[in-house]
């Protein structure tokens, strides 16, 4: 049995989002990012920008007064409702859903495929100056700072100390493959992904 949801975990400047379009359209699946949040919020009567700073993380004295008053329950509600709209996304069947720790959202489901697409980070900072977002140094600190964001992204959310390959059933390097070679891979292996 095909896999029904494929879920792309990416680090900033792989091509993740490009290569879960690719996806998405080879094999007529619908593709999933932000929809997860403007879901969780709508089922809520919550605003998407409150779900995307849970997502983020407040800091300061904001983060504090909150979880002085709540204990953090506020935070844990709002996370809650992130994951649970992607369990929903992924029963639906024949989607691809990118980004937002999908992957250990939907841990134990043996009809999902877990895409890793990543890169080096010299090589990921490079396609950002490149593509004239920043310049060379501003890159390789954004892509840096990127990347501290995701692990803790996923620890905040997943208690996931450190991310590994084994977390996922493939892991893209995209450093040397191209984006539709990438695509090309995650869309054979979840057609013929056995859950």
């Amino acid at each position: 049995m095909a896999a029904v949801a494929v879920c792309i975990a990416h680090a900033s400047g792989a091509g993740g989002e490009e290569i879960g379009r690719l996806v998405a359209d080879a094999l007529g699946f619908r593709y999933v990012d932000e929809q997860i949040l403007l879901t969780a919020a709508e089922k809520e009567g919550l605003e998407p920008a409150q779900l995307a700073a849970i997502e983020r993380r407040r800091s300061g004295l904001a983060r504090l007064q909150v979880d002085l008053v709540s204990g953090g329950a506020v935070d844990e509600l709002l996370r809650s409702l992130i994951r649970q709209s992607i369990v929903e996304t992924a029963a639906g069947g024949n989607v691809v859903i990118v980004a937002h720790g999908a992957a250990f959202a939907l841990a134990g489901d043996g009809r999902i495929l877990r895409v890793l697409v990543t890169g080096s980070p010299e090589v990921r900072a490079g396609r950002l100056a490149q593509a004239g977002l920043l310049d060379p140094k501003e890159a390789t600190r954004q892509i840096a700072r990127s990347d501290k964001g995701r692990a803790a992204y996923l620890k905040r959310f997943y208690g996931v100390d450190r991310e590994l390959p084994s977390h996922y059933d493939l892991a893209v390097n995209t450093d040397r493959l191209s984006p539709e070679t990438a695509a090309a891979t995650v869309s054979d292996l979840a057609a013929a992904h056995e859950g």
